[in-house]
């Protein structure tokens, strides 16, 4: 009979990682955890601004919702630990939990290393073992089953691997790509590797000048040259010396990344997605009667922030100080158009170094949603960053991490 060190390895000690490692340990096998860095869990530090944004508020199809196309694949995972599963662990662990308006699953103490400490805390009493500072280099399938794990200081056998390593995204954390050209040794394809959930950078001066300005509520699309719209998203937005972040301007920074020439590509704005154009047409020419001695910046400022508004008139080719009772129908119009429909040159983004999350990586077709195992190789496993998933910003990608996590560890 064959015997090895441990019953399963793990590489790379993040959310999916010490999901699994937990779960893992749990049933009864011998888990041997390891990770690159000095500590493990530093993108959960990381994370909503070190608050760490657990989950979002709301069912599995909302979540396979946030991952469009591929997000069928979370299903199975889901189904054994979704929003609700994943509150109710964390909440077991000490961990109390509050819900925002936006839906977001923040611990009640605002702090992120309650999270982890958290994690740690029960896979100590699991009984993994932890191995910080020792990268895995090379697994390779032993001839007579499991497989053969090698690092700086050692060579072990495990009949089960897991590899959790992570994206490219946040580089400083340790998150470097290693696990894609492990996973093709054994045969699986990736899928080309861009930044998501990344800040964008425009061509137009201008937006550098209104840094500091956050919108609650706006309207992004991506537009091409031609056709339809790539994809549109809508949230908070705040203006930076280097372009747009926020939550909208993130969420639609796939399409800008991923696309093959970014400069070719237009962001267009609505500054006021609740109001329909009709309407703020209307507002405006009723203001021009009613109150034709405001300045026209007066007016605005009642619906946006004073800054922007100046910044749309001069777009326009008007003055701050120009009196309402001089707009014509002509500039009226024009403001209508600069205040829904405002389009943006882009630029690109600020990369990997900035992003969130990968979208890219292993492909789902080669790996059993069911179970987490490749399909090119018995008993090695997949789960997080590493595989071609990528949701909006708001608990998405986490939810997805401790799902999968936790389904491969229930596997090994």
């Amino acid at each position: 009979m064959t015997t090895f060190d441990y019953d399963a390895i793990i590489a790379g000690a993040g959310a999916a990682g010490l999901m699994a490692a937990i779960h893992a340990a749990e049933r009864g096998r011998r888990v041997l955890l390891l990770e690159k860095g000095k500590k493990p869990g530093v993108k959960i530090l990381m994370s909503g601004g070190t608050r760490c944004n657990i989950t979002h508020d709301c069912d599995a199809r909302g979540i396979v919702e946030a991952f469009g196309p591929n997000g069928k694949f979370l299903h199975s995972a889901l189904a054994a630990l979704g929003p609700r599963e994943t509150v109710a662990f964390f909440n077991g662990e000490g961990v109390a939990t509050k819900v925002e308006d936006t839906g977001k699953v923040f611990p009640v103490s605002d702090r992120a290393v309650d999270v982890l400490d958290a994690l740690l805390k029960r896979l100590a009493r699991s009984g993994a073992v932890l191995a910080l500072n020792e990268p895995v280099k090379d697994v390779e399938p032993r001839p007579d089953g499991g497989f053969r794990v090698l690092t700086p200081a050692r060579t072990l056998t495990a009949e089960r691997v897991l590899l959790t390593t992570g994206g490219r995204s946040y580089p400083g954390c340790g998150t470097t790509g290693d696990g894609y050209a492990l996973a093709a040794k054994f045969g699986h394809t990736i899928v080309g590797q861009s930044p998501a959930l990344v800040p964008l950078t425009v061509q137009p001066e201008w937006v550098g000048e209104l840094r500091g300005i956050t919108l609650p509520d706006v309207n992004l699309k991506v537009l091409p040259p031609q056709g339809k719209a790539l994809t549109q998203r809508r949230g908070s937005m705040l203006f930076a010396h280097f372009g747009l972040t926020g939550p909208a301007p993130l969420d639609v920074s796939r399409a800008v990344s991923g696309h093959a020439e970014p400069r070719s590509l237009t962001l267009e704005a609505d500054f006021l997605p609740t109001e329909p154009e009709q309407a703020f047409n209307d507002f405006l020419q009723a203001e021009s009667l009613a109150s034709g001695k405001k300045q026209l910046a007066v007016v605005l400022a009642d619906k946006l922030p004073r800054r922007l508004a100046d910044q749309l008139l001069a777009l326009c080719g008007m003055a701050a100080d120009r009196k309402a009772a001089a707009l014509a129908k002509a500039d009226r119009l024009a403001l209508v158009g600069a205040t829904k429909r405002l389009r943006m040159p882009l630029r690109g983004t600020l990369g990997f170094e900035k992003a969130e999350v990968t979208a890219g990586g292993v492909s789902l077709d080669e790996v059993d949603s069911r179970t987490m195992q490749s399909k090119r190789a018995a008993g090695l496993y997949f789960a997080g960053e590493l595989l071609d998933l990528d949701g909006w910003i708001g608990g998405y990608n986490f939810q997805s991490a401790w799902s999968t996590g936790r389904l491969a560890g229930r596997q090994l």
